[in-house]
């Protein structure tokens, strides 16, 4: 007996349950094509032409995509990935599973008829799963560009049934598996809503409905100037001073002796600096992402002006923890993290070529040579014992994975530093990927994971670099880690 179920034969309707669904789906069929459909002949068949093979789901991806809001991006990322999904399930499952045969077209008017007819079989449909696939996977990251989609994608699957091509059971079937394969995506990689926790630590910060006493300072080196202006319009009362990035440490300062708030716009290190001045001067700072890395703002929730507008106007603020390294000669701070080993050279090599082919594919040339250089591990004392060692990771705050999303923090005050080791050995590039695809917890002969509030390290030759927040500095002897717990006030919409 073939395991496929084919409902074409009368035989085989009558010894099944479907029997009355399949009769009350023709006559739905049927009175579908005998209903006038105001306006929709020049409509419907163009759109359902236009969805053959996802190609208006696609354009539609492009169209969120240029919007440049990080949310929209990652709409569009996640709609075409459940789209993907969903048209795999069809394609291998959904169409050799129920050998249903297409309606008869006599009863469906000539002027709805698509010009070529479709020849595989009915159940379920392609197309129904596509849009509702695309729609609920958009919908999931961002609702609002969900409900600007859904339109759309709901005129999709009924013009499968206006032109005939479907019953309306395909429709409903393939309208449910689409949803479905957006929230296994969804399960598989993690929408930023449920990465971001609650704030467990509101602090007090000054209300400013239009921005008055806001200083903000923009590196302009990080492309800016669209976002900074944004602002102005949402805080008309802020101060904005645009700066070159070597100008960025100064006006800082500058800023800092006349605000009520201290402002900045750009990536990590310019968003450290910063953070440093507030420390110093004791300012709530309000951070607005402007570079090609902005994790401490992402971490936080904020992810453009209008976010951040609506922190400041209400006051809404969290107290987060700020780590720092001292050596006998230097300290610093860090929001994100602070590495030794490989990474530091990958950052120098990132930035070596970021300013001619952009940041990420940078940094992705940067690993492929610092994967492939020949080189000895770092030598590090912990604990009174010598460790060769390719990667020491800390984190400002616990990093977390969910699903197959990369790690990222949804507590940024829980007192805790998150250190990552990957031991010395031969084959560096081997340990290194095994230790990221085993996630943050893995302890094994190749790599471990500890939480601490405090670390010791000894035994650094001179010259050893050290990467922070994306920077890079040399360090020699010994460095000591802590936590500085809930220093810093940063505003954050609720």
């Amino acid at each position: 007996m073939s395991p496929d179920l084919d409902l074409t034969t009368p035989a085989a309707v009558a010894r099944t349950p479907l029997r009355r669904m399949l009769e009350l789906d023709g006559r739905l069929f049927e009175a579908a094509a005998a209903w006038n459909w105001p306006g929709a002949e020049r409509v419907l068949p163009r759109l359902s032409r236009s969805a053959n093979h996802g190609v208006l789901w696609f354009a539609a991806a492009a169209a969120l995509a240029a919007s440049r809001t990080p949310r929209a991006r990652r709409a569009a990322t996640r709609g075409l990935a459940s789209l993907g999904l969903a048209s795999l399930t069809i394609n291998t499952l959904g169409k050799r599973s129920v050998r249903r045969a297409r309606p008869v077209l006599d009863p469906v008017p000539l002027v709805r008829q698509l010009k070529r007819q479709p020849i595989t079989t009915s159940f379920p449909s392609g197309h129904a799963a596509s849009a509702a696939a695309f729609a609920t996977g958009v919908a999931l990251e961002s609702p609002a560009w969900g409900a600007a989609v859904a339109p759309v994608a709901f005129s999709v699957a009924a013009s499968r049934v206006y032109t005939g091509v479907h019953f309306p059971s395909d429709v409903l079937a393939g309208a449910a598996l689409g949803a479905g394969a957006a929230f296994l995506v969804r399960r598989l990689v993690p929408t930023r809503a449920q990465l971001l926790g609650p704030a467990r630590s509101r602090a007090e910060a000054p209300a400013l409905p239009e921005g008055e006493g806001l200083v903000v300072v923009a590196n302009q080196a990080s492309g800016t100037a669209e976002r900074v202006r944004a602002l102005q319009g949402a805080l008309p009362k802020a101060e904005i001073v645009e700066c070159p990035p070597e100008e960025v440490g100064d006006e800082l300062a500058k800023a800092a002796a006349r605000a009520r708030v201290l402002g900045v716009c750009g990536g990590d290190g310019t968003v450290n600096a910063a953070a440093g001045v507030a420390l110093q001067h004791g300012l709530p700072l309000a951070v607005l992402p402007g570079g090609t890395l902005n994790h401490f703002a992402y971490d936080l929730g904020v992810e453009d002006e209008r976010q951040l507008a609506r922190a400041v106007r209400h006051g809404e603020a969290v107290r987060v923890d700020v780590g720092r390294f001292a050596t006998r000669d230097t300290e610093g701070l860090f929001l994100n993290t602070l590495s030794l080993g490989v990474y530091p050279e990958l950052v120098r090599a990132r930035d070596r070529w970021s300013h001619r082919i952009g940041g990420w594919p940078a940094g992705v040339l940067g690993a492929l040579r610092v994967l492939r250089a020949d080189r000895h591990p770092l030598e590090v004392e912990v604990g009174g014992e010598r460790r060769p060692l390719w990667l020491l990771f800390v984190g400002n705050g616990v990093y977390h994975r969910m699903g197959l999303a990369p790690g990222r923090r949804t507590d940024l005050a829980d007192g805790l530093l998150d250190v990552r080791v990957v031991h010395g050995s031969r084959r560096p590039a081997l340990r290194l990927l095994a230790a990221a695809a085993a996630g943050p917890l893995t302890r094994s002969p190749a790599h471990a994971a500890v939480q601490v509030n405090r670390l010791r390290l000894t035994g650094l030759a001179p010259g050893t670099p050290l990467a922070y927040d994306g920077e890079v500095t040399a360090v020699s002897g010994e460095v000591t880690l802590q936590k500085l717990p809930e220093a810093l006030t940063v505003y954050r919409p609720r």
